[in-house]
């Protein structure tokens, strides 16, 4: 972006529909971004794009403009079913899913198309309805999609006129280029559809991927040197592990911000943070892959209401997420990858405003920062930890109003939610519960887990005595299989293969009829019988010579 966040490009100016136009300025969307400008002219003239852009750059409603046009203004393909949809928006998180969602329905909601809004962790049966129903843009992750594309085949991509790919980059982080891969080749041949490719980094991977799957796309790029060095005023300190969380509380209660971001590294430091900041008397709400999708967002709607203060999060909000007004940033645990950092910081100084952001460079995590600063080609300035910052300011005392449900309340729930869908998945059982319950509730899940487990409660509860003396019972087995007066002993050659069970019945049969060859098989009296007959011949030679 320039410093000026919008351009003089006016979308009036633009090809588009009247009615995509009408919806564009009642939602209050007259001039395009850089993104947008350098977009839409390739886009709208039916050309692959593969587009390098941070968050909060507009390129969200420049591909949704792209797409929503292209429906509008042209005919459906021939082998179009009423149920088939014409394009798919594909994210890589849930969020990031949402939010798409939320940004077409400001515009798009009074046209005349069918959106369907597809992520894993919410109703399943839901879904697979409203894509039987048909649809005309489906966006989605693409690991939900695929379940309904390959394994109960709901719905066909074969007549999908626009596919779009945000955070390109974002899916190969998370694994996800080989069902993206699958859902390409479902569609119509790449000559026959139009693709556009948004990603943080035109990385050597993206661009494989999109030479591979696009018709000669047009590579666009806008620099994003502005979003991290003139409008976020950043900041580091060094603090020992110790003082991560007292430094952070004294930064806070020194700070006007609104509405605040804090990033940790892991799920478990998520809760720890939030507890630490709900003990200080601030109204937090928390986000990652701990707290199940609905409560996420419940969490995430009151943040951007402002009914919370601080949001603590781990990466899997740290893209896609549009949240006006986040004046601070605290990277907690600078991140492994300096494109999360950006991606970070971006929560802030959105479309133009201005940020802080606040990182600490821990022992455990300061190796990230020389990768940090060459990605961002500046070196961020950074201020000593001293004592007076290791101590928080008073606050005053939390309104009962505010009050809604604690960190411990929320966590507790998401694992309760777990757990019931661990039990859910395995037919409603939890192996875990009755492991640590034992007695009567043992008993009733092996009852649930059928026969097999019912038998196997039967012996532990029955006859227990026979189980310790199982190796010495082996023992004289194989004692006794050597007289052939043990049947567990058949029973287990039996299992043999043929060729040793003939092997040892002959070592019985020898056994019984010559004592001279009780180790040697019945085969093995062939040879002998010869060298005999040699060894006679022999000495019939000699006595004749005599």
């Amino acid at each position: 972006m320039s410093e000026k966040p919008l351009t003089d490009t006016l979308f009036s100016t633009l090809d588009l529909h009247p009615a995509l136009l009408a919806g564009l300025e009642k939602a209050g969307f007259t001039r395009c971004t850089p993104i947008q400008a350098m977009t839409l002219p390739v886009a709208l003239a039916g050309r692959d794009v593969a587009g390098q852009a941070q968050t909060g750059t507009g390129k969200t409603l420049a591909f949704l403009v792209a797409a929503i046009n292209r429906l509008l203004s042209r005919p459906a393909l021939a082998e179009k079913n009423p149920e088939d949809p014409r394009a798919l928006i594909l994210a890589p998180t849930r969020e990031l899913a949402i939010q798409i969602h939320k940004d077409a329905m400001k515009f798009a909601s009074d046209l005349d198309l069918k959106f369907a809004l597809i992520y894993g962790g919410v109703d399943y049966d839901k879904q697979r309805a409203q894509l039987q129903s048909g649809v005309d843009i489906i966006i989605a992750t693409p690991g939900r999609l695929i379940d309904y594309v390959k394994q109960h085949k709901v719905v066909s991509l074969h007549a999908c006129e626009i596919c779009i790919l945000d955070e390109a980059d974002r899916m190969f982080d998370l694994g996800f280029i080989k069902d993206l891969r699958f859902l390409l080749r479902r569609m119509p041949a790449r000559t026959e559809r139009q693709t556009l490719l948004f990603s943080a980094t035109l990385s050597h991977r993206v661009l494989e991927l999109a030479y591979e799957h696009m018709n000669e796309p047009e590579k666009l790029v806008v620099e994003a040197e502005t979003i991290t060095a003139e409008r976020v005023r950043q900041k580091l300190y060094y603090p020992a592990d110790e003082e991560k969380l007292p430094l952070l509380l004294g930064l806070l209660s020194r700070s006007e911000g609104a509405r605040t971001m804090v990033f940790v590294n892991t799920k478990a430091f998520v809760e720890r943070v939030a507890r630490a900041l709900e003990k200080a008397g601030y109204r937090v709400g928390v986000l990652s892959g701990d707290v199940p999708q609905k409560k996420r967002e419940t969490l995430l709607k009151r943040f951007q209401q402002g009914q919370l203060e601080i949001l603590v999060a781990t990466d899997v909000a740290a893209r896609g997420l549009h949240i006006d007004g986040v004046s601070h940033v605290y990277n907690y645990d600078l991140p492994f990858d300096a494109e999360d950092y950006v991606h970070r910081i971006g929560r802030t100084a959105r479309l133009g405003a201005e940020g802080d952001a606040i990182s600490f460079a821990c022992e455990r995590y300061a190796m990230s920062l020389p990768d940090i600063e060459a990605y961002i080609e500046q070196k961020i300035p950074s201020e000593p930890v001293t004592q007076e910052l290791l101590t928080a300011l008073p606050r005053p005392e939390r309104p009962a109003e505010a009050a809604d449900q604690s960190i411990g309340e929320i966590f507790k729930e998401a694992r309760e939610q777990r757990a019931a869908d661990e039990a859910k998945r395995s037919g409603g059982r939890s192996r875990n519960r009755n492991r640590r319950r034992g007695g009567r509730d043992g008993e009733a899940g092996a009852q649930a887990r059928g026969e097999r487990t019912q038998q196997a409660e039967g012996q532990r509860q029955g006859e227990r005595k026979p189980r310790p003396s199982r190796p010495l019972q082996a023992d004289e087995g194989r004692a006794a299989a050597a007289e052939g007066e043990n049947p567990a002993r058949k029973r287990r050659r039996r299992r043999r293969k043929p060729g040793h069970a003939a092997a040892e019945t002959a070592m019985v049969v020898t056994s019984a009829t010559s004592d001279s060859s009780l180790s040697k098989p019945a085969k093995a009296q062939q040879p002998a019988s010869l060298l005999t007959r040699v060894v006679r011949g022999i000495k019939s030679l000699f006595s004749s010579g005599s």
